[in-house]
């Protein structure tokens, strides 16, 4: 993981994280790395590394198992594609429309951009 200066060190773990879970790396009900190991392999404090993964125990994501580590909870591959597409819907979509109406394409215009035609 490379880390951006946009966003803080401990949203791109979590957001590390969740793209594990997604793309199949991080199974549900499958052990993640421990925050130890994360700080480690990051090079960056503990307390950060903490925080990234209280993110996503706090929304229902991974949970902790006492004395043995984090988990993939169950469900959270399909939690955290609806929250993804939905965002890209809110972030992505909705701008490209609201600029194709200031511009005239129509969407069948759209449709035929995106096969590219």
């Amino acid at each position: 993981m490379e880390f951006e200066n946009e966003k803080p060190i401990f949203v791109q773990i979590a957001e590390g994280i969740e793209d594990g879970i997604l793309t199949g790396a991080f199974p549900e009900e499958s052990r993640i790395p421990s925050i130890t190991e994360f700080s480690v392999m990051y090079k960056i404090n503990p307390a950060t590394a903490l925080k990234g993964i209280n993110i996503l125990v706090d929304s229902g994501i991974v949970y902790k198992k006492r004395g043995v580590g984090m988990f993939v909870a169950e469900g959270s591959k399909e939690k955290l594609a609806k929250k993804r597409r939905d965002a890209f819907f809110e972030s992505y979509i909705k701008k490209m429309l609201a600029e194709a109406g200031r511009l005239g394409i129509t969407k069948e215009e759209i449709i035929d951009m995106l096969k590219g035609e």
